[in-house]
């Protein structure tokens, strides 16, 4: 396993990121263990949850996996980056102050996501959307305190505009507090929007980007070969499945799976390792519901893609700014 540093921290974290997100409602919690066994075992040390996934009757069901896990022993919890996101209402009668980031809530949702993961310390708390109704003054006084009680070490964003994260980082400075050192966003070949304020932002305040959703819902994963196969239903759904009928789309996924094709090279294995040749990418989160998907994963980290083909996959997706030569006059 490759290991870079989270941002401008000393944490460092492998270049794939787990992803639980099917733990509780697509994989039970044994398989589930057997993933996460599997993950430390090749060195990967990044697991990423966050209190609402587990399904809508079952929200908290992920962490109480991942807390099973740990109650385990030995050195699991040591050998981990833990990483969790708290914005959401946690199901049951929803009362004003049970959902985003007021300090109420903060602390609220820090404890209870502690008891479900029967640790004592979260390393990454992350702000799992925007709040723009709750200053970012109260937010970091929240945020101060819990590190101060040794409950979180890190804290980060996910779905921030670039101006946000400025706007956090800033005030955070007037504090003399450490701010956001990450931020999670969708981020992939087909979605490259992070590339124009984001990303930008992330690295200009040193945080490492966490992308979610590398293969775009299993676009990017040899979809349109699945289909053929009759496989396709178990690899995209929702919104993913309704973009295969976009005439456009379906044209450009041709074309990345014919190109890989030509290399001998597996699209979602190259959707990852494409992000990983990314400027600020810390590394993509994967969510496998089974060991091959987990070991398919893996295999990303072991690709050098060569500049040709990095070239071609631009011209097949481009990014969402102008061309350099727009600007030659």
């Amino acid at each position: 396993m490759e290991y870079t540093q989270l941002g401008r921290t000393g944490l460092k974290v492998g270049r794939l990121v787990l992803g639980t997100m099917n733990f509780g409602p697509q994989t039970n919690e044994v398989d589930s263990h057997a993933i996460m066994d599997a993950a430390l075992d090749t060195g990967l040390n990044f697991f990423d949850t966050a209190n609402v996934y587990g399904g809508v009757e079952h929200r908290g069901r992920t962490e109480e996996i991942i807390g099973t896990w740990f109650a385990k022993g030995g050195e699991r919890r040591d050998r981990v980056v833990l990483a969790t996101k708290m914005y959401g209402n946690m199901g049951g009668e929803a009362w004003p102050n049970h959902d985003k980031l007021s300090a109420v809530n903060i602390r609220r949702s820090v404890d209870a996501s502690l008891k479900r993961l029967q640790t004592d310390r979260i390393d990454l708390y992350q702000f799992h959307h925007i709040d723009r109704n709750t200053p970012f003054e109260e937010i970091w006084q929240a945020i101060d305190v819990l590190v101060q009680q040794g409950k979180i070490l890190y804290a980060g964003s996910s779905n921030f505009a670039g101006y946000q994260i400025a706007r956090a980082n800033e005030l955070a400075a007037r504090r003399g507090s450490l701010g956001l050192v990450s931020e999670q966003c969708i981020y992939n070949l087909i979605e490259r929007r992070a590339e124009m304020e984001v990303i930008p932002a992330a690295q200009e305040y040193g945080l490492g980007v966490i992308p979610w959703s590398p293969l775009h819902g299993g676009l990017l994963g040899g979809v349109l070969k699945k289909e053929r196969e009759g496989t396709a239903g178990r690899s995209v759904s929702g919104r993913s499945a309704d973009a295969l009928k976009d005439t456009a789309q379906r044209a450009k996924i041709q074309a990345y799976e014919d190109l890989l094709d030509q290399h001998g090279l597996e699209p979602g294995e190259v959707g990852l390792a494409w992000l990983l040749t990314r400027p600020g990418v810390t590394g993509p989160i994967v969510g496998p519901r089974n060991r091959e998907q987990l070991d398919s994963a893996l295999r990303a980290l072991e690709l050098d893609l060569p500049a040709e083909l990095l070239a071609s996959l631009d011209e097949i997706f481009p990014g969402p700014g102008p061309s350099p030569e727009a600007f030659a006059w």
